[in-house]
């Protein structure tokens, strides 16, 4: 894989379990933000993975989400500043058209959302990733904020938000373990919206990820 020159600007990837506090963060850093929800695949697609003795769709697998058309996504950003990306309707599980998406001049933009670890080696070798950060608030916590969040949103069916809210709480230590042995940085609010002030004005991470092999 070839590795680019030295990019205009370069990604801060933040991820975490659903409702931990992603989209907050991101508001509150000021930076530029790629929203990775939206490369979710449609609802019709014969890829999607299913939940092991169901008949639910699993949003929550990797296989659910186009990492190839997100990493390319993020460096057209880092290269150009500009980039198409599609707009994803969560509770129709489908595109609903396209829309651009502008970081302008910025040196620094935020590719936030619950698969952002998957890509961290790829923007680790193409030369975009400025660093890469896993939330977590607590299994319980998350819980209680990602059904309230989803209920409001009428993102989905409520027995499915149930079935997923109670699904996720369990599995919530294992997938942040998972998103830190692909080289995510463990933290909460507070050092999160740290280490994106630090990495805006090119400060290099306390301790940069180093994704597992």
């Amino acid at each position: 894989m070839s590795i680019l020159s030295p990019s205009p600007a370069r990604v801060v990837l933040l991820c975490g379990p659903s409702g931990s506090g992603k989209s907050l963060v991101s508001a509150r850093s000021g930076l530029p933000v790629l929203r990775l929800d939206d490369f979710y695949k449609e609802g019709d697609d014969p890829t999607l993975p299913q939940v092991a003795g169901s008949s639910d769709i699993d949003w929550d697998h990797p296989d659910s989400w186009d990492a190839d058309v997100a990493v390319t996504a993020i460096v057209e950003l880092c290269r150009t500043g500009r980039t198409n990306v599609p707009v994803y309707d969560l509770s129709l599980s489908a595109r609903t058209g396209t829309e651009a998406v502008d970081v302008g001049r910025t040196p620094l933009f935020i590719a936030e959302g619950i698969f952002a670890a998957e890509v961290i080696t790829r923007c680790q070798e193409l030369g975009v990733l400025a660093d890469a950060l896993c939330l977590s608030r607590g299994p319980v916590r998350t819980f209680r904020r990602r059904f309230l969040r989803d209920l409001k949103e009428g993102r989905k069916s409520v027995p499915f938000l149930v079935r997923r809210g109670w699904r996720l709480m369990r599995l919530e230590r294992s997938i942040v373990a998972r998103q830190t042995g692909l080289g995510a940085y463990a933290c909460g609010k507070d050092e999160a919206l740290g280490r994106l002030a630090a990495a805006a004005v090119g400060r290099r991470p306390a301790a940069a990820p180093t994704p597992s092999t």
